[in-house]
This record gives C-alpha cells, sequence and structure tokens, in this order.
C-alpha cells in the first residue's frame, strides 16, 4: 500500500499527516488575541491583529535584511538589490494597513485605550532592531528594556555587529570610493569633515553611474528603503493625530508631536544630500 505524503514528503505510519493548519501553527495563531477590556470592545481586536501582523512583517524585514548584509559582503549587489526590493514591498503593505486601522473612530479606540498603559508601540523590539540593522543606532533605546531581557539581547547584539550601512560602505570601499567611518553612533546627519567627504564621494558614485550601474541601483533602492520608512512614519502620525489627537502617548511620550520627529531621521542621510550636490564639480581630493 503506497505510503501518504503531505508536502511531497512520506509520512510514517502512526504519524498524522501534516495539515495546512498545523504547518502554519494556525490554532496556535489565532488563539494568541486576548482582549483586555472589559466589557470587551469590538475594535480591541482589530488594534491587536493588526500590531501582531506588523511585528511579522518587522520579522521578515529582519530576515531579509540580514541576508541583504551577506550579500553585500560577498560582493554579490544584484542578490541584494532583489532582496532589497522585497523589503520596499513589504514596507509598501505597513504603509497602507494603516487604513484599516483608519476605520477605528476616536470614540472605538477610547473605549479600550486606557488598558493598553504603560504599553506603548515605541516599545516594539523588532522595530528597533531593524532600525540598528539598518545604522540608526541610539543607545538610548536600550533603556526601553530590562537587562538580560529577551528584548534587549538582540539589540545589544546589533550594535556589536556590522549594519546594513556598513556593508554598503564597505563594499563601495573595495570599488574604489573614499568613505570616512562613521562616528561610533553610527549615522549622523550633517556631522563635521568626515561627513562632508562621503556625500562628496557618493555625489562621484551618481556623477559616474555608467561605470558603476549596479552600485548607483543599489543606493537607489537603499534611498527607496529609507523613504518607506519614512513614509510610514508619516502616515503613522496622521493617523495617531486622527484618532486621539494631541494627547500623550500610552508608554508616556508626547504622543503625535514624538512620531513626528522620529520621521526627521534618515538610515542614509548622505544619500539624500548628495542630490543637492549634483551638478557642483569639486577640486580633486589632496
Amino acid at each position: 500500500m503506497p505510503t501518504p505524503t503531505s508536502f511531497g514528503r512520506p509520512v510514517p505510519e502512526g504519524e498524522d499527516r501534516l495539515t495546512y493548519g498545523g504547518y502554519l501553527r494556525i490554532r496556535e495563531l489565532t488563539g494568541l488575541q486576548t482582549l483586555l477590556s472589559e466589557p470587551a470592545q469590538h475594535d480591541e481586536m482589530l488594534f491587536i491583529v493588526i500590531h501582531q501582523t506588523y511585528e511579522l512583517w518587522f520579522k521578515q524585514i529582519l530576515h531579509e535584511l540580514d541576508a541583504v548584509v551577506r550579500h553585500l559582503d560577498a560582493d554579490q549587489v544584484l542578490g541584494a538589490q532583489r532582496l532589497l526590493a522585497r523589503c520596499i514591498e513589504i514596507q509598501r503593505l505597513l504603509v497602507e494597513q494603516i487604513s484599516v486601522l483608519e476605520t477605528m473612530t476616536p470614540v472605538d479606540f477610547l473605549a479600550f485605550r486606557d488598558h493598553l498603559a504603560p504599553a506603548s508601540g515605541f516599545q516594539s523590539a523588532q522595530f528597533r532592531e531593524i532600525e540598528y540593522l539598518v545604522g540608526l543606532r541610539d543607545k538610548r533605546f536600550l533603556e526601553n528594556y530590562d537587562e538580560g531581557s529577551p528584548e534587549r539581547m538582540p539589540l545589544e547584539r546589533r550594535l556589536s555587529e556590522p549594519s546594513l550601512r556598513d556593508a554598503f560602505f564597505n563594499l563601495l570601499r573595495r570599488r574604489g570610493f573614499e568613505l570616512p567611518e562613521d562616528a561610533a553612533e553610527g549615522a549622523t546627519e550633517g556631522a563635521g569633515p568626515e561627513h562632508r567627504k562621503r556625500v562628496q564621494e557618493l555625489a562621484r558614485l551618481y556623477r559616474e553611474a555608467q561605470q558603476c550601474y549596479d552600485l548607483f541601483l543599489l543606493a537607489e533602492r537603499l534611498v527607496e528603503l529609507d523613504e518607506m520608512f519614512t513614509r510610514w512614519r508619516l502616515r503613522h502620525v496622521l493617523m495617531v493625530e486622527r484618532v486621539i489627537g494631541a494627547k500623550s502617548g500610552t508608554g508616556g511620550s508626547s504622543g503625535a508631536a514624538y512620531l513626528r520627529r522620529t520621521a526627521e531621521r534618515r538610515f542614509f542621510p548622505e544619500l539624500w544630500e548628495l542630490r543637492s550636490e549634483l551638478g557642483v564639480q569639486y577640486p580633486p581630493h589632496s
């Protein structure tokens, strides 16, 4: 009698056949939405599902960006571009997902908001991990997590490892571009002569795009990655203002005012600044 198969593999006798729900652990996944409001408020389910979905996509982005760094370290520029394109499309979904959350009215949200304190979205360790992995390394965010906690340890590890920004600049150095090292804190916009030199060298990459077109396209992918994060931050600000106005955040932040300041952050500020430099000719470096 033929052995039954599941997802292309034989199933030994006595072992249950692998199912869609079993493979994806649907029962466990759909059992993770626990409402805290009493009496239960209808829109709290939507709030939980949306944010759990965000965290799943954050996990995927981390998975992809780790692979992008490995590709860049191995000089595999096209492979890195392919995975960056995937991250950008995921980010596009994250932006659009806010539209679903905006179907919740201020009254609906306020009906269960007090049950969330002091939890807050800025405590998302995976989102901070993405920022650290890309190159925006503000060590102050570590203070949101207890020493030795499962949330803090990955962040500390990220701080000790090369970032996507490091991998990109190291690749350019191997291809002949003179890029000073970052400050210890990572990306800092408008900081000192080293920053200015990086802007000038990256402008040279754009002027000489035909000689290094793969690097030029990679740089444009990184700008798009940066842009999509900014779009998500700005859309998030508008959603928060629409729902809670100028109220403080549940975690004690200034709410929309805090979120608006975060929209000014750039992973690759030099790639944005160089646009103002194109067409300007510099004397040879001394």
